[in-house]
């Protein structure tokens, strides 16, 4: 907080004072807020537990083998996880979770690439260049340089979701702003662009929470 320089510094405890119930009821609903958001991902990573992929559910089977390697493959609904034999119990959740989120984040390199070939020839949009962060407000974004960044979460959405998203930055190539112009163009490209802006704004604060 900033108070002008000729506030007397008994006056700034006395406001600070006189909004304390208002900042401890802002904090609460904040919390609220948090907990009524739905949480995708399970408790505990082991054997038959749910997490979304590309919009579906996919149920993780584990398997222990005699291998070195993590080897992941995905059979839907089922992804499988092919782990280490001797690893050890304890480290199975983390182990699991983190190998899980490494092979998303290249499946939403792997897709949004299939995405930016198809939309960027077909628009004539092409951006300087593509990375995939981990982001935790935002789906996309494009820099004054046509350089375009996605989240890896979005490999968790319906491929339409995703593929909206990228058309959506695409745009921005060549319209700033989200002025009504901008709102035309992603509209010329992806007609039913407005069911799956509905689908993030319902579904989104979910899956920003991540695995």
């Amino acid at each position: 907080m900033v108070a002008p320089l000729r506030v007397s510094e008994r006056i700034i405890h006395n406001f600070v004072k006189s909004q304390q119930d208002w900042v401890i009821a802002a904090k609460d609903k904040v919390e609220k807020n948090k907990q009524a958001i739905k949480k995708i991902a399970p408790e505990q990573y082991k054997d038959g537990v749910s997490i979304p992929f590309r919009g579906e559910q996919r149920i993780i089977q584990l398997h222990f083998q005699v291998i070195k390697q993590i080897k992941i493959i995905d059979e839907p609904p089922i992804i499988k996880l092919y782990l280490p034999l001797a690893l050890e119990q304890e480290n199975i959740h983390e182990t699991t979770r983190h190998a899980l989120v490494n092979w998303m984040k290249k499946q939403a390199a792997v897709e949004v690439k299939k995405a930016i070939d198809i939309y960027a020839e077909k628009y004539n949009l092409f951006p300087r260049f593509v990375r995939i962060k981990t982001q935790k407000s935002r789906w996309g974004s494009c820099g004054i340089h046509n350089d375009i960044n996605l989240n890896w979460l979005l490999i968790l959405t319906p491929p339409k979701v995703m593929e909206y998203v990228v058309i959506h930055e695409l745009c921005h190539i060549q319209e700033r702003n989200h002025s009504a112009n901008f709102w035309h163009l992603v509209e010329k490209h992806c007609p039913d662009y407005r069911q799956h802006r509905l689908w993030l704004k319902q579904n989104g604060h979910s899956v920003m929470q991540g695995l």
